[in-house]
């Protein structure tokens, strides 16, 4: 599945334009794209970073990492998801960067999804949900999410045991048992419930553009 990981990292190559700062997302298969993208660095002003994971393989590789108060709208967004229905509505969030990946994501003008196919499904939910809360509401939002979904929410942890902190100080819920007839209505009503900083659906604002992993990649 690495190699399929690579091929579609390598693929989001072909959307950089000269000149334009480019949104970076988290993960394995983004991985593979910062790699690649190392071999095109003089070609862009720079990136926007999802992460901290992010921010440091760029910089090794001499890529600046700008603040996107100080770039504002940006043209190209690239990053993976966990999950992808055929309307190309999103599962983010496995690696606990969701909150800055959808503001990244909605200031930019076309975001592309990179996926191996193992990522593609039919319904969104087999994959467990991520929600970023307020520590302080973590027993409070987990209430309000059984009820509202009747999925199972469990505090992620790490292999200590301790729980998983987000590069913004929160935690992370991981609602499980969901199938998500209706996405865009989910991500809405979540993000309403007091606490929650963001939820891993990205049905409002979906990708553009997804390309899965393969010899070719496919385009969609």
């Amino acid at each position: 599945m690495s190699e399929a990981k690579r091929l579609a990292g390598e693929k989001a190559i072909d959307y950089i334009e000269d000149g334009m700062i480019v949104g970076v997302g988290t993960g394995s298969t983004v991985a593979y794209f910062i790699e690649a993208l190392g071999r095109h660095k003089e070609r862009i002003k720079g990136a926007v970073s999802s992460s901290e994971q992010s921010t440091a393989r760029l910089q090794a590789l001499g890529i600046e990492v700008l603040d996107l108060n100080a770039t504002g709208p940006l043209s190209l967004y690239v990053d993976g998801a966990d999950e992808c229905d055929p309307l190309k509505r999103l599962i983010k969030g496995g690696g606990a960067a969701l909150t800055r990946e959808k503001i990244i994501a909605e200031a930019s003008a076309k975001f592309v999804c990179i996926v191996d196919p193992a990522k593609r499904v039919d319904v969104l939910g087999k994959f467990p949900l991520p929600v970023e809360v307020v520590p302080m509401a973590r027993s409070l939002v987990a209430r309000e999410i059984l009820a509202m979904t009747r999925g199972q929410p469990v505090w992620r942890q790490d292999a200590n045991g301790a729980g998983v902190v987000t590069d913004n100080g929160n935690l992370i819920l991981d609602i499980h048992g969901l199938a998500i007839i209706d996405p865009v209505a989910m991500e809405s009503a979540i993000n309403q419930i007091p606490g929650v900083v963001s939820v891993g659906l990205f049905a409002r604002r979906p990708a553009d553009i997804v390309i899965v992993g393969g010899e070719p990649p496919i385009v969609l």
